[in-house]
């Protein structure tokens, strides 16, 4: 399962975009086939590929435990590729946690996650390099809250990098970074994923940029009428980030921000009619350059943020 992406280095000249069918789109988690994307190993390596021709030099892979994490299909793909591929440890949402999860206390969670990190994951040898995508429903669950608290633990064990994925409420960033540090956690090195579709008020934005962690535009590539896990939410369109990403820069958070794909269901690959891993590096980075973000601030959002969240203390 490819989850996340987040380049590394240079990317290269621009292409014409392809027609993306919003409604296709819509109805992706209604085909089963579309969600099942750990058969597209294959796919997966092409897009790789083509990404690395782009200029991409890293993916950062946020599936975690209950989500079909494949850590040996990962090593390959990065070996075959050159593209170098950072594993998520921890959890993802109330939803996917088995009953021992749900009866682990704080102290066994966060052993868990910190073996992940320092000896390997699923019983392999191969180390996760960020904890994360950790997931919150909303409203946040006992198990959840269990779950954030290990790895505020965790990270400051280790120092190192992590990234939420929050609830589907404006309010639920603020109400995990409080959390966060509540547990003693690092916000400076911490990830709020997808943005795009959580808070759309510019106030509210900037009072929660205020709170100290990395700010990302995670679903580039995605467009649709209907938000089918919350329909009172207007999905954003690509144009839309990148003029919020614009405001951001204005308002001086230009270092707090990252941006990537969320790829995790087949029809977002080249292969079946999708954007694929290039998408941002061929697509979002003119775009960026036209509405007022210059170069250094570019570079700042596709190198500098990434390598400076992903480096442990």
């Amino acid at each position: 399962m490819f989850h996340q992406d987040v380049a590394e280095r240079r990317y290269g000249q621009n292409r014409a975009s392809g027609i993306f069918h919003a409604l296709a789109e819509q109805r992706r988690y209604l085909s089963h086939e579309n969600l099942l994307l750990l058969q597209e190993t294959n796919a997966v390596r092409e897009e790789l590929h083509e990404y690395r021709k782009a200029g991409g030099g890293t993916i950062v892979e946020n599936t975690t435990q209950g989500i079909a994490r494949d850590l040996p299909c990962l090593k390959q793909l990065a070996k075959d590729t050159g593209v170098h591929i950072i594993g998520g440890a921890g959890y993802y949402v109330d939803a996917t946690h088995s009953e021992a999860t749900r009866k682990m206390t704080v102290e066994k969670l966060t052993d868990i996650i910190i073996s992940e990190i320092l000896h390997g994951a699923d019983g392999t040898e191969i180390r996760c390099g960020v904890i994360g995508e950790i997931g919150c429903s909303w409203p946040i669950t006992d198990s959840e809250k269990k779950v954030l608290q290990a790895t505020a633990h965790a990270q400051t064990e280790l120092g190192c990098p992590v990234i939420i994925h929050p609830g589907r409420n404006p309010g639920a960033p603020a109400e995990i970074v409080r959390l966060l540090q509540e547990a003693g956690g690092d916000i400076s090195k911490t990830v709020m994923s997808h943005l795009d579709r959580t808070i759309f008020d510019n106030g509210e934005l900037l009072e929660f940029a205020k709170m100290g962690s990395y700010l990302e535009y995670d679903l580039f590539g995605t467009e649709m009428l209907n938000y089918v896990y919350n329909l009172e939410v207007d999905m954003p369109s690509d144009s839309q980030r990148v003029k919020a990403l614009a405001f951001l820069v204005q308002e001086g958070y230009e270092d707090n921000i990252v941006i990537a794909h969320d790829i995790h269901t087949k029809n977002r690959l080249t292969k079946y009619g999708g954007h694929g891993y290039s998408h941002i590096l061929k697509n979002i980075v003119p775009k960026m350059l036209r509405r007022g973000i210059n170069q250094t601030q570019v570079d700042k959002i596709l190198i500098d943020n990434p390598k400076r969240w992903l480096t442990f203390k």
